[in-house]
């Protein structure tokens, strides 16, 4: 293990994390969610503190906002901010620290967003809480921010509430208010898992650009290595709550001491054009044939002249095999989703057919399309909101089984057996989602979706919240249960390179169309749209070079960082 930092000259210091150690309740797995851990977050750069979910990395975070749940405290330790000790701080200390001179992009943006506000009122709530500006100043610096991490149309998004934007519009709303006030310390926890690839470039880079202007100190916990490549000064990895190497993000990139690092930086998905071998012939039929779907959103009033139109499913066709998997990738807002949400009838088409084994399901009502419900599941892209918080994880994995027929023995053997199968521990079945990390609650919603042994499989953006090692996991589960039961998959992603993994075809949508169309060799070796170029190009810590193979593996310390 790495020895801790040496004490640095205090005005070259941000940020000092000394021996922290925070307890975990009695009967969880551990002792202790973090033990005895120690950086420094150098001023005027950019700290990645990268692990596997569970690792510790947003207890550390929420330790330093003093944001812990009652349920766990820090017991020993110091976190030192402006010669100050956070440990033990006021309330009221603490609260004006928070968003003036350290702010959080937090990782789950619906939880974080209050649903009961525009977005603008939520904007400038941060501003209006320190006493900063007028109304008027603090609504043009709303408009500004909104603008400034690539929103489209302000004016119109400043009204809007949280549900009625994408996952990764919200995402960019907490990054707007987290900047709003320039903090001198950012601390971002995973703010652009949810993000797409070109979308991730602009909010890395934005980022970068107003820590380089205002000599803003950031904190950036990621599971991605591609990410760390792109924007770390330094890097701190984390495994079970303890740190095992830390140092410069070129020495650890290149050069990685703990078995742990490089095992994590062997996980990292690469593109590769190469197309998927298929278990076995497809069949001629469909499972799934989809023609001239439509979708189209209004908001707003006609009558006022102030409707918003939005086409986010325009015309899209495609069949599906058996025991074949259609890749939809695309920025956000491109329609994946709500395509997705379209195919299990969680929404409801404008026109156009939906073919399922050869029934129009689109045309059924609810009552005609539950009895094939179980035929059809969904893996959500916010597994948050999807999975019941007074439910324990058994009960939620075998609650539609059993009201399907399926004995509660036989359910429970199910649903234990699956959560071994996705990486979880025995604890797990007793236990409640809030107990579990982000990547560890996404596990539990593909372990719900298995339950129904079902015939066509949408998974909406699943394992975009997992860290690489877990994704490498999960990917070869669904790999290893597509051709063992010869389940038929959606997979709805903005990373190209987990696409051209585990994808037969690959479907680009760009507003709400099918731009482009093929297999994995011809969209990301010869992409015939300019549009596909430009998402291949933006995808982070691969070396962008016209002369080179996409399908060759990418050197990630070759990368530059800076």
């Amino acid at each position: 293990m790495t020895s801790a930092p040496q004490p640095s000259a205090s005005e070259d210091v941000a940020l000092a994390v000394r021996d922290l150690t925070v307890s975990l309740p009695a009967g969880m797995e551990r002792a202790y969610a973090v033990e005895n851990v120690s950086f420094e977050l150098k001023r005027g750069q950019i700290l990645c503190i990268i692990g596997e979910s569970g690792s510790g990395k947003s207890v550390t975070a929420n330790a330093i906002m003093g944001l812990l749940p009652r349920s766990i405290r820090v017991s020993s330790g110091a976190i030192r901010l402006e010669g100050m000790d956070l440990v033990g701080l006021s309330s009221d200390k603490l609260r004006d620290l928070r968003g003036r001179v350290v702010s959080m992009i937090f990782q789950d943006p619906l939880s974080a967003l209050n649903p009961l506000m525009t977005v603008g009122a939520q904007i400038e709530e941060v501003m209006a809480a320190h006493g900063v500006g007028t109304p008027k100043s603090r609504r043009s610096r709303a408009m500004e921010l909104l603008t400034e991490v690539g929103l489209p149309d302000p004016p119109l998004m400043y009204h809007q509430y949280p549900f009625r934007l994408s996952g990764g519009q919200r995402q960019r709303v907490m990054i707007a208010m987290a900047l709003a006030l320039e903090p001198a310390i950012l601390i971002a926890d995973e703010p652009t898992t949810a993000l797409d690839v070109t979308t991730q470039a602009q909010i890395l880079q934005l980022i970068r650009d107003i820590q380089r202007r205002k000599g803003m100190s950031v904190m950036f916990i990621t599971h991605d290595f591609g990410v760390v490549a792109e924007i770390a000064d330094s890097v701190v990895v984390m495994e079970k709550g303890h740190c095992v190497e830390q140092g410069s993000a070129e020495q650890v990139l290149k050069s990685p001491s703990h078995l742990y690092t490089r095992r994590l930086i062997a996980a990292v998905p690469h593109l590769t054009g190469k197309d998927r071998v298929p278990a076995e012939a497809a069949a001629t039929s469909s499972v799934l044939k989809v023609e001239c779907l439509v979708k189209t959103y209004r908001s707003g009033s006609a009558l006022f002249g102030r409707q918003r139109i939005v086409p986010a499913v325009n015309g899209v066709s495609f069949d599906l095999s058996p025991g074949r998997t259609l890749g939809v990738v695309g920025e956000s807002g491109s329609g994946k989703s709500s395509l997705g949400r379209l195919l299990i009838k969680l929404l409801d088409s404008d026109s156009g057919s939906i073919l399922f084994e050869g029934r129009d399901v689109a045309r059924l009502s609810e009552a005609e399309f539950r009895p094939l419900r179980p035929k059809i599941q969904m893996i959500f892209q916010d597994p948050f909101a999807s999975l019941n918080p007074r439910s324990t994880v058994g009960q939620i994995l075998t609650v539609g089984p059993i009201a399907h027929g399926v004995s509660r023995k036989e359910a429970r053997e199910q649903a234990r057996e699956l959560l071994a199968h996705v990486g979880l521990d025995a604890g797990t079945f007793d236990r409640y989602p809030h107990e579990f990390s982000g990547g560890q609650r996404q596990r539990i919603g593909i372990a719900r979706a298995l339950m129904f042994k079902p015939k066509l499989l949408i998974a909406d953006e699943a394992v975009s919240a997992l860290d690489v090692s877990i994704q490498a996991q999960i990917l070869k589960l669904l790999d290893q249960i597509q051709r063992e039961t010869g389940v038929s998959m959606i997979f709805i992603t903005h990373d190209l390179r987990v696409a051209s993994q585990i994808c037969d075809e690959i479907a680009v949508m760009h507003r709400g169309q099918v731009v482009e169309h093929g297999p994995p060799s011809q969209i990301f070796l010869n992409p015939k749209s300019a549009y596909t170029r430009e998402l291949v190009a933006a995808i982070p810590g691969e070396q962008q070079s016209s002369s080179r193979a996409v399908g060759s593996q990418s050197t990630l310390a070759g990368h530059s960082h800076k």
